[in-house]
């Protein structure tokens, strides 16, 4: 070994018979090599990885070894180090060498005798491009398996899909409006029961506890108006009912956030927002540490089909390398959009985390590393026109749905991404219909700052 680090020239394992004894022997032989290995300080694996390895194990088993020993090294890095999202889940190619993950852009693969091949039979189940996205989204949630789906809502659905009729579902009264229209519209009809609380208190979910309650599902923070939720409180109060807990972390990034050390179940991002970050991929992802609670979101996945494409599963890779340096342009550049906002004249009321006199801000302080590029805000003058005037007026902020992306965003909730929720209901939890949306993204602030002068007037 040179420099602490694990060099394997050769490595190759064949197997000759398909009897369950050999490849129980063989993967355990396998497992005693490598503990020997890493038996020293170094716990580094990569350079197994680099060496070719053949493989001929059934396929689950061969899916246990990837996840145990080749997710990456960097899952002990702390959650804002760039290294780790710089390398999660990334390892060379081993047939070429290549840094890039490849795109495996095809179907199914060749398999040497039924039920013998190396790891991959159909690409619904599997493919090696998602994988190494799957490993990648664990890596950077501090968790032990992720499993990526076709969008954000696709992977809520997954979720819901644990339950069964007569369950009941805990959940934010302020909540993406697509969330909202999937549990109102779609579940609650195979009877499943939603109850919409205000989790800025932690007792409004301990009232609504009952012998049916099987999950709690909470953003934090929350779309549009920016609330904080005490994940930790939330995980320690229904643990001992043994509900189960699922934060949906796409407003905070992992870099600034991370649900499962807070004691979540399950973390849930649409990873078209922060995690892509250029606006040009569709997908959702899911994190968790149980294998019996991955087992089944694996099966729902594989049976229901909501996979994403290997080219999507690249994007997202591609943009999970970057993400430490622009959130950390999202939250300098938040910072100082909030701050104006604050001192404009003709701004009622600004929706940011960061305010010392935000009602959570204790509790945003002290479970993220900062307070983001989001943040919404009321204008004082409420007419329609004018609303509208100001949202189609920006020059470099654009007008569209979703957020997270390298350019800002303005959006109007009401008659966008909420507009699925009744207004009745909407007005009720405090969502205006003056309220406007910002994703800000990673322009020059001065220059974001100039458009929304010229913009609100």
């Amino acid at each position: 070994m040179t420099n602490g680090k694990i060099k394997i020239l050769k490595w190759q394992i064949v197997l000759l018979k398909r009897g369950n004894s050999v490849l129980i022997n063989c993967y355990f032989k396998l497992l005693t090599y490598v503990n020997l290995l890493m038996s020293g300080k170094n716990k580094s694996l990569r350079y197994l990885y680099n060496q070719p390895i053949l493989l001929h194990i059934h396929s689950k088993r061969l899916f246990k070894f990837k996840q145990e020993f080749f997710m990456n090294d960097y899952k002990e890095a702390s959650g804002t180090s760039g290294t780790k999202f710089v390398h999660a889940g990334m390892q060379p190619d081993p047939s070429t060498g290549a840094i890039m993950t490849p795109i495996y852009q095809t179907s199914t693969y060749v398999q040497s005798a039924p039920e013998v091949h190396k790891g991959y039979d159909y690409s619904r189940a599997s493919n090696p491009t998602r994988t190494a996205l799957e490993n990648a989204c664990a890596v950077i949630e501090n968790g032990n398996y992720g499993l990526v789906f076709s969008s954000g809502v696709a992977a809520t659905d997954a979720v819901i899909k644990l339950l069964k009729p007569g369950d009941e579902v805990i959940a934010a009264n302020d909540m993406y409006g697509g969330t909202y229209r999937l549990f109102s519209k779609i579940f609650a009809k195979f009877g499943i029961k939603f109850w919409y609380v205000d989790m800025h208190d932690v007792n409004n979910i301990s009232n609504a506890i009952n012998q049916n309650t099987k999950l709690v599902w909470l953003e934090t923070p929350t779309n549009p108006l920016m609330n904080i939720v005490d994940i930790e409180a939330v995980t320690t109060l229904v643990k001992q009912h043994s509900i189960m807990v699922c934060v949906d972390n796409t407003f905070a990034s992992p870099y600034l956030q991370n649900p499962l050390d807070l004691g979540a179940d399950i973390v849930m991002h649409s990873s078209t927002k922060y995690l892509g970050g250029h606006s040009d991929v569709i997908q959702g992802c899911l994190v968790m540490n149980d294998q019996l609670l991955r087992d089944e979101l694996f099966f729902m996945q594989k049976s229901c089909g909501a996979v994403p494409g290997p080219q999507d599963c690249f994007l997202v890779l591609r943009g999970i390398k970057t993400l430490h340096v622009r959130m950390q342009r999202h939250c300098e550049n938040g910072e100082k959009i909030a701050h104006y906002l604050r001192n404009h004249p003709k701004v009622a009321k600004v929706y940011w985390p960061g305010f010392e006199d935000h009602p959570n801000h204790a509790i945003a302080k002290k479970q993220m590393r900062g307070f983001g590029g989001m943040i919404s805000f009321e204008l004082k003058d409420e007419d329609a026109e004018t609303l509208k005037r100001v949202v189609s007026s920006t020059k470099i902020i654009s007008l569209a749905e979703s957020l997270g992306g390298v350019e800002s965003l303005i959006n109007h909730p009401a008659t966008m991404t909420h507009a699925s929720i009744p207004k009745e209901e909407r007005i009720k939890n405090g969502l205006k219909d003056s309220l406007i949306r910002l994703s800000i993204g990673i322009e020059d602030a001065d220059d974001l700052v100039e458009d929304l002068k010229q913009a609100i007037g």
